[in-house]
């Protein structure tokens, strides 16, 4: 079953787990925030692994090793293997080998995970423009700061090739949304004019690495984020599933381009156990799903079931994607200011964001 050539919202018969092999589950927003771990996470996955769903971690972060990253995940009770972490590190060290070759000096501004891959894939890594690089490897560490962001723009302008691990503008954290390396990164081009190459989310190769390197037929990415997960999934060809737990809210998705549209839609990591129905257009007009409702009058959306439980504010989001997509694909222009700010949260809080 493919989601990504579809432009509406697909539904299931049966649980996520048990239609899709292999789960791409991000982590930042997805299992936890900073060091605490996102409610119902440890049980959905728990639940997924127990229907026979294979999880292999994919994230962006490329500061950490895959040892340390399955530690954390192990620690929240999240079982996890080191060979389940694919990160952007990785993937990264991947990229430079299609132009460099082993030995080459590369100058790493980043954590102790990116600077072990690339000496790993057999690199000679540098702290210096004046050491001459071949290329510059940029990515997200707490402690990356003005002086390595100045060499790391020295030796791009004296030719080096910049190699980002990825770009996200933003960090979700258990105190809010940090800066991402996508904004470090940019303050690098600010200085050069250079644009460089990402290995991580949007592009496809780590979801598309992983999936080989797990043999999977029918493999279903999870993320927060629709500008980097959503649209790796859709370039990759999978189908992906929105959890409303870290950086792209309820309306982000109603309001989410072509290119960035997931294929299922969630409050949290425990409906990866669950049916997902499909939204269907009634004659009057209005897409429902189940106990939610929405149709696109004159440009402008209107909803009916916002007062419902959980699960049901969910299948109203559902709704009204489905109509908001569904007049944008006909050349509709939808008024953004008609769609409310939605939340799929229950009464303590648990089950999404924004």
């Amino acid at each position: 079953m493919s989601g990504a050539a579809a432009s509406c919202l697909l539904g299931t018969d049966r649980p996520l787990a048990e239609v899709y092999d292999l789960a791409l589950v991000d982590l930042d927003g997805v299992t936890y925030l900073g060091p605490a771990p996102i409610p119902g996470a440890a049980d959905g996955l728990a639940g997924a692994r127990a229907r026979g769903m294979r999880l292999v971690f994919v994230t962006n972060n490329a500061s950490r090793e895959p040892s340390e990253v399955a530690e954390q995940l192990t620690k929240l009770s999240i079982p996890t293997r080191p060979e389940e972490i694919l990160t952007a590190a990785q993937t990264t060290a991947a990229l430079l080998g299609t132009r460099l070759s082993r030995g080459a000096r590369v100058l790493v501004v980043g954590g102790v995970g990116l600077r072990s891959e690339v000496a790993a894939a057999g690199y000679t890594i540098v702290v210096s423009a004046d050491d001459a690089p071949e290329a510059v490897v940029q990515g997200f560490a707490p402690d990356v700061g003005w002086l390595q962001l100045a060499e790391a723009a020295y030796a791009i302008q004296a030719g080096a090739w910049h190699v980002a691990s990825n770009r996200d503008l933003t960090l979700p954290k258990d105190r809010g949304i940090a800066p991402g390396n996508g904004s470090l990164v940019n303050a690098v081009v600010a200085a050069t004019g250079i644009e460089p190459d990402s290995a991580g989310k949007p592009a496809p190769t780590m979801f598309l690495v992983a999936a080989e390197r797990f043999g999977a037929h029918a493999p279903l990415v999870v993320g927060d984020r629709l500008d980097t997960d959503h649209a790796a999934a859709r370039a990759a060809g999978f189908p992906g599933l929105l959890v409303f737990t870290g950086v792209s809210s309820p309306r982000d998705a109603i309001l989410a381009t072509p290119d960035e549209r997931p294929s299922y839609l969630a409050a949290d990591l425990r409906e990866l156990l669950d049916v997902h129905p499909a939204p269907a257009q009634t004659v009057d007009g209005w897409w429902t799903c189940r106990g939610g409702a929405a149709r696109v009058v004159g440009g402008r959306l209107e909803v009916r079931g916002s007062d419902a439980a959980v699960d049901e504010r969910v299948d109203l989001v559902r709704a009204a994607c489905a109509a908001v997509w569904a007049a944008a694909d006909s050349g509709i222009e939808v008024d953004p200011d008609s769609i409310p700010d939605m939340t799929v949260e229950d009464d303590q809080g648990v089950g999404a964001s924004r």
